[in-house]
This record gives C-alpha cells, sequence and structure tokens, in this order.
C-alpha cells in the first residue's frame, strides 16, 4: 500500500503537464511503489484503466512536460455516489495510498469527498490536490498555475489585434475581443498589461464583478473611438448587466456536469449593438481554448512554480500530510519570489474568488496600478512596438 494515482481535471492550461511531470519526478526519487495515471481521471478509473507513469522514461518525460493539453487526458466528470466503492476497490487493488488530483475549485471538491469516505471507511488514503486554472479564481492563494501563461497570451493579442484595428480605421476601427473566465475577471484584466500609452489597447475592459450598462458600453466606445480613431474593448465571456450574461439566451447552450452553464458570450452581442449605434463596422474576437494552449505563451514562473507545486504535493503527500491543496504564496520582497503552502481542500472546493476591489477602477472601466505590478512577475514581458505616425 505504497503506490500512487495522478488524475488531470478540468480545463487544460500551457503547464498542466508541467506538474504532472513534477509529480512523478519527485515521487520517483522517494523509491516508494508504483505512480499510476488515470486516464480521463474518474472516467479511467471507473473504466478499469490506468497507466504506469514510472515506466515513463526522463527522455520521454522532457517531451511531455513542457506540451500543452493534458497528457493522460483530463474530465469534467462529478463524482456521484455510486462511484465511490467500485473506485475504492480499484484503489485498493492497486495499493493506492496516494491520490493527486492536478485541478481547481471542482477538483478540490472531488479531493475533498475522497479524503472523507476513506476516513469514513477506514481505507488509509492521503488525497492530496494541485491547483490549476487559467481563470486565477481560487480562494486561499495568491495566484494558480496556469494563470499567467494565459494572461500572458491575452496581453498578446490584444497588442496584435490593438495595432490591426488601428490600421484599419476607416473600414473596421473597432475590436472587442471575448476571453475566458467563467465567474471571475482576472483573465480579461489581464489585457492591459499590454498598455503603455494612452492610446494602446485596450481602452475598455469589462469583468463580471462589475456590471455593464450597454447604453454607456456603446458611449465609452465611441469616446475611445473619437480618441484615438479605434477602440479595443475586451470583456470577460461571462461578463454581466443587471438582467444577467450579456447577449446570453433564455436557456445556456450546454451545462455541465458540475453545473455551469455556457452561453454563446457577449462579444458578438456587443459588435453587433456597438456596428449598429455607431455606422462603424465592430468586429468581435474569440480566441478559445488557444487561450491556454498556444505554447510560446507559456511564461517563466509559470512553468516553474507549476512543476514545483507538483513537487511539494508529493513532499507533502509522503510527510503524512492530506485532505490539503498547494497553495503559492508571494514572498515579501523587493523582487518576486514565491513559495508553497498549503490550504484545507473543505475551504476551497466550490469557491470562487473575484477580483479585489483594489485591482479595478470601474470609474474608467479599467483595471489600477496595484494590478498590474501584481501580473507583471506572472506574465512575464509583453511586446511593445513604436508607431510611426
Amino acid at each position: 500500500m505504497n503506490s500512487a494515482l495522478v488524475m488531470q481535471s478540468g480545463g487544460c492550461t500551457h503547464v498542466l503537464n508541467r506538474s504532472l511531470y513534477g509529480i512523478a519526478s519527485e515521487f520517483a526519487k522517494t523509491g516508494s511503489g508504483t505512480l499510476y495515471g488515470a486516464p480521463n481521471g474518474l472516467e479511467g478509473i471507473l473504466r478499469d484503466r490506468v497507466v504506469n507513469l514510472s515506466a515513463v522514461s526522463h527522455e520521454h518525460w522532457m517531451s511531455v512536460a513542457g506540451a500543452p493539453g493534458a497528457a493522460i487526458g483530463s474530465t469534467r466528470r462529478r463524482l456521484r455516489d455510486d462511484d465511490v466503492e467500485p473506485v475504492f476497490e480499484y484503489l485498493d487493488r492497486l495499493g493506492i495510498r496516494y491520490w493527486f488530483i492536478i485541478g481547481g475549485n471542482d477538483s478540490a471538491e472531488t479531493g475533498h469527498t475522497l479524503q472523507a469516505r476513506a476516513d469514513e471507511t477506514g481505507y488509509d488514503l492521503s488525497v492530496i490536490n494541485v491547483p490549476k486554472t487559467i481563470d486565477n479564481d481560487l480562494v486561499l492563494t495568491d495566484h494558480c498555475p496556469g494563470y499567467g501563461s494565459a494572461a500572458r497570451f491575452v496581453a498578446t493579442a490584444v497588442v496584435g489585434s490593438g495595432l490591426d484595428a488601428e490600421a484599419l480605421t476607416g473600414a473596421s476601427p473597432i475590436t472587442i475581443l471575448e476571453v475566458m473566465g467563467r465567474d471571475a475577471g482576472w483573465l480579461a484584466a489581464a489585457s492591459a498589461l499590454a498598455r503603455r500609452e494612452e492610446r494602446d489597447p485596450p481602452h475598455l475592459v469589462y469583468v463580471p464583478e462589475m456590471l455593464v450598462d450597454e447604453d454607456q458600453f456603446v458611449a465609452d466606445v465611441q469616446d475611445a473611438y473619437t480618441r484615438y480613431g479605434y477602440a479595443v474593448a475586451v470583456v470577460s465571456e461571462n461578463a454581466r448587466t443587471a438582467d444577467g450574461i450579456i447577449g446570453a439566451e433564455s436557456d445556456p447552450w450546454f451545462v455541465d456536469d458540475f453545473g455551469h452553464e455556457y452561453y454563446d458570450g457577449p462579444a458578438r452581442y456587443l459588435a453587433a449593438l456597438v456596428s449598429r449605434s455607431l455606422g462603424v463596422r465592430a468586429r468581435y474576437e474569440k480566441p478559445g481554448t488557444i487561450q491556454r494552449s498556444l505554447v510560446w505563451a507559456a511564461s517563466e514562473s509559470d512553468v516553474r512554480e507549476a512543476e514545483m507545486a507538483g513537487r511539494t504535493a508529493v513532499t507533502a503527500a509522503l510527510g503524512g500530510m492530506r485532505d490539503v491543496i498547494v497553495t503559492l504564496e508571494r514572498e515579501e520582497s523587493t523582487a518576486y519570489k514565491c513559495r508553497t503552502g498549503f490550504a484545507p481542500l473543505d475551504q476551497v472546493g466550490g469557491k470562487v474568488r473575484p477580483m479585489p476591489e483594489e485591482y479595478l477602477s470601474p470609474s474608467d472601466n479599467f483595471v489600477t496600478d496595484a494590478f498590474i505590478e501584481y501580473l507583471k512577475p506572472l506574465a512575464g514581458d509583453i511586446p511593445h512596438f513604436r508607431r510611426l505616425m
């Protein structure tokens, strides 16, 4: 009873496999039993499928660790009551004592449920979660592995789309960029990192933490267009008015296993609204999963900290810890430094951390300097290009 199981859960990130590598590499050092991977998480376990990660060579791991996606497959399947018995029978058959779950707040909820059931039945199991989410909305941590790289992508994308809109001031001078972020605006806010001068994009940022008035939105876009000859607005996928998500139909087009609702999003609706109101062409962009998978966007700190979180999880498990998630804690120093800590799973699972008020500037639909200073070391340098005119 000294083997371990690892699974990846939820949406993928640039560095999800780096945490997986950190777990595998650190567990190999311990000389314990076998490290198994659960293909597509709970789905693989319930189908009697695992992969022997201890048999993977170091050379192979070097290629896998830097890849986007989830090397052993991810899942959005919720743990159900009738899953528990077959899951624990399978764990016992493999001699699993440690279970590492790489995921976000839904995964933390799953981890805590598994630990509680193990304790109830007397099964000797240590569940340790490793944080992962581009949404950056886990509580009790400074930031999350995956966020810095996705933030870097968004900020860089705004540079390019902004220069494109600025070049086409007579044809399509307005761009609305919709980015991921189901309940919190951390990723949309990251677009502000690209701005160096007043005329630089983005000119407006809309997040779920601040309600949007459609008439005021049009007026704000028009103001930026009048000032600079073009306008770029960035909106979270679930940006809201007082009546609900912008542009959403009465019913979502999909609801996942955890009850999360998915809508078409606001960008297309807002672009049409601006085009009709101002009489100019407004384009909309919705990058989709490329936000969390474009390899070159991975930030150095994100790569480093994702692996560190995986290694810390192994050390914690073998040291007797259980029912916790690894956290990232920013040290108070002139230069950016990050260390790991821990938080109880029952205090993280199912909870969402919105952006704090001190990071938002509702009066001008933007973010504060405090947020930019928070984000800089997580995303790294963003390219800046000079203008001829």
